[in-house]
């Protein structure tokens, strides 16, 4: 079995990782954000990407989500957790909470790569249950063990950037009921959906958006993020030993009626470039 993390914001390493080399994937849709991490963890096998890249370097928009995900694939990770700064429409989830999100609403203008289909290829898959439920489960648990604030469930909303909201955009999200506020998670969700790999997001609060009489102000980002990347690290060491070896959810075989089109006529370059995901299939 082998662990994905994907680090956003404020978390760029994984402490106390052991036989550690970096491995650079080449992709069928270009680089990923920089190369992999892979070491040892608790006798665990890791994979980490840095989401931004070493230093902080690309914008949500000039994420390559496809190369990515990929790229975690190709390596045989099965489940990824995913790190993530946020900002909260709810006064009961506060600055330094913790919040697994169940559920996505996407407002980016689709300018993001968000599928490994099309070019003779067609797949719909299901995803009314965007999170892996025994991942986020098993990382609630661990969350709690370390002493962390953590609220289970809700829905995070991924919005375009980098820009933060406008006070109107925020009231407006807050009217519709979503909890957090974030750039980059839902295209990560669904292709590591496609890729048939459990996912789940934990979603570090920074600020409470600029709905709240609180404005939001990078100085207290930043060192939220700072506080925020410490609880990180240490929830990482509680719950890699804890996340099953064996995958008895849905996320495992997402695949499997969601191709609709006919075998004899996806393209033989589709078949090469998708084989890690749909060769199993066709």
């Amino acid at each position: 079995m082998k662990v994905g993390f994907i680090g956003g914001s404020g978390l760029y390493t994984i402490d106390g990782l052991k036989d550690v080399k970096e491995v650079k994937i080449s992709t069928p849709f270009g680089e990923a954000s920089s190369g992999y991490i892979i070491g040892k963890l608790d006798g665990v096998e890791i994979v980490f990407l840095p989401r931004h890249g070493r230093g902080h370097t690309i914008l949500p928009t000039e994420l390559n989500y496809r190369a990515n995900i990929y790229g975690m694939k190709h390596l045989g990770v099965e489940q990824i957790i995913s790190i993530s700064a946020v900002g909260s429409f709810k006064k009961e989830l506060k600055p330094l909470d913790v919040m697994l999100p169940d559920q996505f609403v996407d407002r980016t203008n689709q300018a993001r790569k968000t599928t490994f289909f099309g070019e003779g290829i067609v797949a719909h898959i299901s995803f009314a249950e965007p999170v892996c439920p025994d991942l986020r489960s098993v990382i609630f648990d661990a969350g709690k063990d370390v002493g962390l604030k953590m609220h289970d469930r809700g829905t995070y909303l991924n919005m375009e950037g980098p820009a933060f909201s406008t006070k109107a955009e925020s009231h407006l999200y807050k009217s519709w009921g979503m909890d957090v506020i974030g750039m980059t998670n839902m295209p990560e969700a669904r292709l590591a959906r496609e890729a048939e790999i459990c996912f789940a997001t934990v979603a570090f609060i920074t600020d409470y958006d600029c709905w709240h009489e609180e404005m939001v102000t990078i100085d207290m980002v930043i060192e939220n993020l700072a506080k925020n990347s410490e609880s990180a690290k240490k929830l990482i060491r509680n719950v890699v030993p804890r996340i099953s070896r064996e995958r008895n959810c849905q996320c495992k075989d997402a695949l499997k009626y969601a191709i609709v089109t006919d075998k004899t006529k996806v393209p033989d370059h589709i078949k090469k470039r998708l084989d890690i995901i749909i060769g199993k299939y066709i």
